[in-house]
């Protein structure tokens, strides 16, 4: 499998710099840096210049014009954090820069495999000195606070001084966008510098935020390849200091000066002496060895994620870029969860969405579960404040998840469109039953996971009501963010059924169990709410057309008019950027998967049939402005044996970062679509599902491909899925016998089995 991503990197426009910008960014789960020109670009060029840390932020206004009771009035922000990328190479005096002199080739590369990025360049001076640059950066899996610069420079022309001027800045402030509703749409400085302090070469400098008193620390130091011989000098300049770097270098010789930044928050780390430790630590290892490290991380993390396509290396690759980009992403602690743009820029301020209950979890899920859980124990961390958002949105009793967060407290100014979507307790909920299926991880379940899955429960109970028989969940917002504030979302009262029939099973296995007791004393749950819960999920109303054979979206949906996707010109996509909310409320016209969505996560609530129609009328009012949405409907596809389809909606998620296709690449990855990528491969072409009666597949993969191979964890056996055109073998490589469901029919899986797909 190819783990090398590699762009001839000739172009110097500001939209391609911007976009390489994002590829090519280093990050851990923990730290995020922007791949950013050492050197920066000359006056008039754009760009976003960022390094951040998952879950830092700090308080911002929401503007309301109208500032009703229960309104969001403030925002926590993922804020840009000290800028340690900067580096001036001079050449006896003569500044390199693409910009000047002549480009002869450039390169940059990512390295999936050894987990670093690489841009080089082949210069000629406006002088005619001649060069090869190698700049290296990693961001470390094995030391999460360390970011290096590996910056090597031969001489292929001339021999002498040569020089860096490196810098560590303070005085840094977020990106902004008044035009687009996506970013930050005003100039704020919420990051205060404190102290500078150098010791030697090495220097600190620390900063607090303006509102949320939380505290930042980042150490830089310098040191030169053994072999080479210079001197280094730091002193302060501004709220940062510059380091200069003096040596020479011979013709045909190569100088390499090693940048170790550190970074550390006060959410995490004792400050300031946290930064000089982590330091210290760090340097006292030499680069071959944290390369090393981080190659064997990798390797273990490829060993249980790989997926391998053969028929089709360029997908195969692109593939191999979401996935990492998945592990640089997650948050690696309790504090932190995993952004709609991961750590790759500032699209969404940071914020944590549903997105990762649905889209990304499930990859952790069933192949790094210690993430998965990790991921939910952040939900967890958070229940308080889910259980105060509920009070303040007029609840009794349960807790309702913030539709977008970092700490905890919602973040959405637009309520109709945000937290109206209430169907994230339900996705939290189906991301704490998948865990459990898929790990049987029960004393989790019995210390987090129910208690969650019991709040989200409670929450419904109390935003439903009965009418003529049935329970009915109005005003609330599904997925499709172009249809807001409807009664009976059919996502919504699905996913609520599910959370309400899981909650009365959770109480079932732990009583069994005897581990109920904690859970049921620590938020005075009683038999007979569990009862109620049991009622309100048997009798939940499902909206369905008996004409058409299909879920409507919603009561209202179908009475509306169909949006004539036809005839809008194709520089009016994305709608909400055109049309004001209300236009667009007005018409049946999807954003995503909605209901669609529902037929893949909850699909047993509906037969075969339905779930056709519903594809097919969805499919052609569906404009798939969301990166949410062609991945959903790659796997709906593959259920519903439409191959060519299914085939054309998983390119189009696959490529999404790669070819810029939703023109918004610049602010960040869509981390989502990494993780539907995954999911339109395994849910999708190879049908795995993961129910409480056990694991069955229904692999049917792209009739372009040979083969595709992938490893899932399920309890505590790892099963390698080799499938081809013909049927599939499965092997367990780890762990215990399995009975396994193939094409409809019970396995034994001890070994090796070959299953054949009936035609």
């Amino acid at each position: 499998m190819d783990l090398i991503y590699e762009l001839d990197d000739l172009k110097t426009d500001g939209q391609s710099l911007l976009v390489n910008e994002t590829l090519f960014h280093n990050a851990n789960g923990y730290i995020g840096i922007r791949s950013n020109f050492e050197e920066g670009y000359p006056e008039g060029i754009d760009t976003i210049r960022g390094a951040y840390i998952n879950a830092f932020y700090d308080f911002r206004e929401i503007k309301q014009a109208e500032a009703f009771y229960g309104f969001a009035l403030e925002k926590q922000t993922m804020l840009n954090v000290h800028d340690t990328q900067g580096i001036t190479l001079y050449l006896d005096g003569e500044a390199f820069s693409i910009f000047t002199g002549t480009l002869v080739a450039a390169k940059r590369t990512l390295n999936m495999a050894a987990g670093y990025t690489e841009r080089y360049v082949h210069w000629i001076s406006p002088q005619g000195k001649e060069a090869e640059i190698r700049i290296r950066r990693l961001a470390s899996f094995v030391r999460l606070p360390l970011f290096l610069i590996d910056y090597s420079v031969t001489a292929l022309n001339f021999e002498g001084p040569i020089s860096f001027v490196s810098s560590h800045r303070g005085d840094v402030e977020n990106y902004f966008n008044p035009a687009d509703p996506r970013l930050s749409q005003e100039h704020f400085r919420s990051l205060i510098p404190k102290d500078v302090v150098i010791e030697g070469s090495a220097s600190f400098v620390s900063s607090v935020t303006s509102k949320s008193a939380l505290s930042v620390c980042t150490a830089v130091d310098h040191i030169l390849a053994e072999e080479d011989t210079g001197s280094i000098t730091t002193e302060t300049e501004g709220h940062g200091t510059v380091s200069h770097i003096e040596g020479r270098i011979k013709k045909q010789g190569t100088l390499t000066l090693y940048k170790y930044c550190i970074f550390t928050d006060s959410l995490r780390y004792p400050l300031p002496g946290a930064a000089e430790l982590e330091l210290r630590r760090a340097m006292a290892e030499k680069p071959a060895v944290l390369y090393r490290a981080q190659e064997e991380y990798l390797g273990r993390f490829w060993e249980g994620a790989r997926i391998e396509i053969e028929g089709d290396k360029e997908l195969e690759k692109a593939v191999a870029y979401n996935l990492f980009e998945l592990i640089q992403s997650a948050g690696k602690d309790p504090y932190s969860n995993i952004a709609a743009k991961g750590l790759s820029g500032e699209g969404y301020e940071g914020h944590y969405f549903w997105d990762t209950e649905i889209y990304m979890e499930p990859f952790f899920t069933l192949t790094n579960p210690d993430i998965a859980k990790n991921l939910i124990s952040y939900r967890y961390g958070i229940l308080d404040e889910a259980r105060k958002n509920a009070r303040l949105l007029g609840h009794a009793g349960g807790a309702l998840f913030p539709w977008r967060t970092i700490m905890g407290r919602e973040c959405s100014g637009y309520f109709p469109a945000g937290t109206a979507q209430y169907h994230i307790n339900g996705d939290i909920a189906w991301s704490v039953v998948s865990y459990y299926l898929a790990s049987g991880d029960l004393p989790f379940i019995a210390e987090k996971g129910a208690e969650i899955v019991f709040e989200c429960a409670r929450l419904w109970l109390d935003v439903g009501n009965y009418y003529r028989g049935k329970f009915r969940i109005n005003e609330v917002t599904g997925p499709d963010e172009y249809t807001c504030l409807v009664n009976n979302n059919y996502y919504t009262n699905a996913s609520a059924q599910y959370n309400l029939r899981w909650a009365v099973r959770f109480w079932e296995i732990l009583k069994e169990a005897g581990t109920l007791e904690d859970v049921r004393r620590k938020i005075s749950l009683s038999p007979d709410e569990i009862d109620a819960f049991s009622r309100a999920a048997e009798d939940m109303y499902l909206p369905y057309d008996e004409e058409l054979g299909i879920n409507p979206q919603d009561d209202s949906f179908l009475s509306k008019k169909k949006w004539d996707l036809s005839h809008t010109p194709r520089e009016e996509f994305p709608l909400l950027l055109h049309h004001h909310p209300l236009h667009l409320n007005r018409y049946q016209v999807c954003k995503q998967a909605d209901t669609v969505l529902a037929h893949f996560i909850f699909e047993d609530a509906q037969s075969l049939e339905t779930i056709r129609n519903s594809f097919l009328y969805y499919e052609n009012i569906s404009t798939h402005d969301s990166s949410l949405s062609t991945c959903i409907y790659s796997i709906v596809a593959s259920k519903l044996g439409f191959r060519e389809k299914a085939s054309r909606y998983f390119g189009d998620s696959a490529n999404l970062d790669l070819q810029n296709l939703h023109g918004n690449t610049k602010d960040g990855i869509h981390t989502a679509n990494m993780g539907g990528v995954w999911m339109a491969i395994v849910y999708g072409f190879a049908g795995l599902r993961i129910k409480e009666g056990g694991i069955g597949f229904t692999p049917a993969i792209p009739e372009s491909w040979k083969s595709c191979r992938f490893k899932i964890r399920y309890r505590d056996s790892q099963i390698l899925a080799e499938i081809t055109g013909k049927g599939a073998v499965f092997t367990l490589v780890s762990g215990t016998p399995k009975i396994i469901n193939v094409y409809g029919k019970e396995y034994e899986l001890s070994d090796s089995l070959t299953v054949s797909r009936e035609t």
